[in-house]
C-alpha cells in the first residue's frame, strides 16, 4: 500500500472495521512510514476526544421534573397508584401472551434468515458490497495472481479451515485472475476473482450454516448486481457491475462446474 491508500483507510482502521488482510497491510505501512503513523495517531486522538464522557451531560433533576410536569406526567420517582381492576386489567394477560407469541415468531424468522446467511436489514449484502468496493478502491483484488485454478485453490490451503472450489470458466469468457482472503459475516472467507472484459467479478464463499441447496437470489446495491446461493454445503455471493444477463450466465456456469467432480 502507498500513503494515499493508507490515508483512505485510516478512519476504518482506527475503528477496527477493516478485514484482517487490510489491517495487516496498514500496520505494515505504518511501521515504516512516520508521516502516516503520525496521521493515524491524530485520528485515534480525535476518536478518543469525541467519545469522552465529558461531552455528555445529564439533565438536572429539576429540569426533568419540569419536563414531566409540562407533559402532564408524574416524575419517575413518584409512586403511581395501580388502577382498579377492570376490563383492561383482565385482558392484560391475554395481550402479554399474544406479544410473547409474536416475539417467538419474529425470533424464528430471524433464525431462518441468519441460517441462510443474511438478516432482515441486509447486513451480509452490505458486507459483500463493502468487500467488493474496498478491493477496487485500494487496487487489491488478488493476493494470489493466477489464471490457473491449480495454483489458486492450493494457495488457500493453510489460510482457511475449508477448501474452496475454483472452477475454470475461461473457455466461456470468464477467466480466473486470482484469489484473496477477505472477512465477511464474522469469519475469514475466500474471494475468487474472475474477469469479463474490464469488469471484475468477486465470488465470496464460505461453509454454509445449514444443509441443502438454495436457489439463486438476486439483489442490487449501490449500482452493483449481487447473486447469492447455497450449494454443496457452501454459501456463495457473486458481485459485479456486469449487466444482469452476463452475471446470471456466470452464476449458471459456476454452479454447473462446481456441482460436477473437479479433476
Amino acid at each position: 500500500m502507498n500513503c494515499q491508500d493508507v490515508q483512505h483507510l485510516l478512519s476504518a482502521y482506527a475503528d477496527g472495521e477493516l478485514d484482517l488482510v487490510h489491517s495487516l497491510q496498514v500496520e505494515e505501512h505504518l511501521a515504516s512510514c512516520p508521516g502516516c503513523a503520525a496521521a493515524e495517531k491524530n485520528v485515534r486522538s480525535l476518536h478518543t476526544a469525541l467519545s469522552a464522557p465529558s461531552l455528555r451531560y445529564a439533565a438536572p433533576a429539576g429540569l426533568r421534573a419540569q419536563i414531566h410536569a409540562s407533559l402532564d406526567e408524574a416524575p419517575p420517582s413518584t409512586a403511581v397508584q395501580p388502577p382498579a381492576p377492570g376490563r383492561e386489567a383482565r385482558l392484560r394477560p391475554v395481550a402479554l401472551a399474544a406479544g410473547f407469541l409474536v416475539m417467538i415468531g419474529v425470533g424464528a424468522t430471524l433464525g431462518i434468515l441468519l441460517s441462510r446467511g443474511r438478516t432482515a436489514n441486509g447486513r451480509v449484502e452490505d458486507w459483500v458490497v463493502a468487500g467488493h468496493v474496498r478491493s477496487l478502491q485500494v487496487n487489491h483484488l488478488t493476493d494470489v495472481v493466477s489464471s490457473d485454478r491449480h495454483t489458486v485453490k492450493p494457495w488457500f490451503r493453510d489460510k482457511l479451515d475449508f477448501s474452496p472450489l475454483v472452477p475454470d470458466l475461461a473457455s466461456d469468457g470468464f477467466p480466473l485472475t486470482g484469489g484473496r482472503l477477505d472477512y465477511l459475516d464474522g469469519r475469514p472467507v475466500a474471494a475468487l476473482v474472475y474477469q469479463r472484459g474490464k469488469h471484475a467479478i468477486n465470488v465470496f464463499t464460505w461453509p454454509a450454516q445449514s444443509e441443502g441447496n438454495t436457489p439463486v437470489r438476486d439483489f442490487s446495491r449501490q449500482g452493483f448486481h449481487l447473486r447469492e446461493w447455497q450449494q454443496g454445503g457452501m454459501t456463495y455471493w457473486a458481485i459485479s457491475d456486469l449487466n444482469d444477463n452476463d452475471l446470471d450466465q456466470f452464476v449458471r456456469l459456476f454452479q454447473e462446474r462446481t456441482s460436477a467432480p473437479q479433476p
